[in-house]
């Protein structure tokens, strides 16, 4: 596998900044969606897939904080904003996160847990669509991913409050 995924704007193993910390349930970040960059994917790569992951949310599961699929095979990059300005690819779909909304929502743990983990994870995938519904959501869209994807790369980022 050879799919390599990062962001020019967060360094695994360190916190979050606040530009992409959720804004709303106690957390004052602005909730702007990080870049997302991509390169060495399969030849045969028809379609992507960016998902942010929670594992150590206190809900059962986790927490999902974007899910965005359907990204054309010739993008290698979500820009800053992508999906707060709406300026995703064409094609492209967010589906509902466990916050309830089709757009990206950053992290806010709990006052006073550990730092949480966020894993970013870019999806190669070998179809050029993934099946949505208005009633997606990413633990439903995983299980498609997993089973469609040709490689994929994943970092990890923290943030935790006081």
């Amino acid at each position: 596998m050879s799919l390599k995924a990062w962001s020019s704007s967060l360094t695994p193993g360190r916190a979050v900044p606040e530009n992409y910390i959720f804004n709303g349930m106690g957390c004052s970040g602005k909730n702007i969606s990080p870049p997302i960059e991509w390169k060495d994917a399969p030849a045969d790569t028809r379609s992507f897939a960016v998902t942010v992951f929670d594992p150590d949310a206190p809900q059962a599961g986790g927490w999902w904080h974007w899910a965005v699929v359907n990204i054309p095979p010739e993008v290698h990059l979500l820009p800053e904003g992508a999906s707060t300005n709406d300026a995703l690819p064409e094609g492209a779909v967010e589906v509902e996160t466990d916050f309830g909304i089709k757009h990206y929502g950053g992290p806010c743990p709990p006052k006073g847990d550990r730092p949480h983990h966020y894993i970013f994870t870019v999806y190669a995938l070998k179809n050029r669509q993934v099946p949505v519904t208005p009633h997606s959501t990413p633990a439903s869209i995983k299980k498609l991913l997993e089973q469609d994807y040709l490689d994929k790369a994943s970092f990890t980022v923290e943030y935790g409050r006081k």
